[in-house]
């Protein structure tokens, strides 16, 4: 069974939007200042050398409108020859290929894709699709690039409504330029308080 790895770009405020081109965000390329080359070695090494991708629509459309374009490095290379799987109602109009369309049934084909040998797939870029990923249990790990910016607007990772969930910490790192690379184990539904709290630790 292939492992299903959610790996995202985000502000402290878990902004994950990007592209001034989606619905009027105002803050075009704000990652850009603080990447480095080992920032982009090491999520180079995240994505790993073989994977395929799971992509959202709008996803879908502001890749393909760069990537294609873009060849020539390591990481436009891999995405570019990555299988990519799609969660759209409008597949007649795909182009950025390899790709293959999951259907009306999303889910059902990502539970038959999940099921196959391959390599592993990664999600990035829709809230939408994290969310939902995470509340049918289908998420395996998930590594956050957190940023030292606060943007006050734009779309969040994890929409209202995410079902909560217990993460487990793999590992961390902290780079100069102020990136916070941490990976997380999805370990199953919230845990109780009582399954957390020692009542002889609260009385000390």
């Amino acid at each position: 069974m292939r492992k299903l790895r959610i790996i995202e770009h985000l502000s402290l405020d878990g902004v994950i939007q990007h592209s001034t081109d989606d619905d009027g965000f105002r803050h075009s390329d704000w990652t850009v200042p603080y990447r480095t080359p080992a920032g982009r070695e090491a999520m180079l090494a995240a994505y790993g050398g073989s994977f395929d991708l799971l992509l959202g629509r709008r996803t879908y459309d502001l890749w393909s409108g760069y990537w294609p374009k873009a060849p020539g490095s390591p990481m436009a290379d891999r995405l570019n020859a990555a299988m990519k799987y799609i969660a759209t109602h409008r597949p007649e109009s795909l182009e950025w290929g390899p790709f293959e369309n999951l259907g009306p049934d999303f889910l059902g084909g990502l539970r038959r894709i999940k099921a196959q040998d391959g390599p592993d797939l990664i999600l990035s870029g829709s809230s939408t699709l994290t969310s939902t990923l995470l509340g049918h249990g289908l998420a395996d790990e998930v590594l956050l690039a957190v940023y030292p910016v606060l943007l006050g607007t734009g779309k969040r990772l994890f929409a209202e409504g995410t079902p909560p969930r217990s993460l487990e910490l793999v590992s961390t790192h902290a780079f100069p330029s102020g990136i916070l690379f941490t990976t997380y184990k999805v370990a199953g539904p919230l845990k109780p308080f009582s399954d957390h709290h020692d009542p002889q630790e609260a009385s000390k």
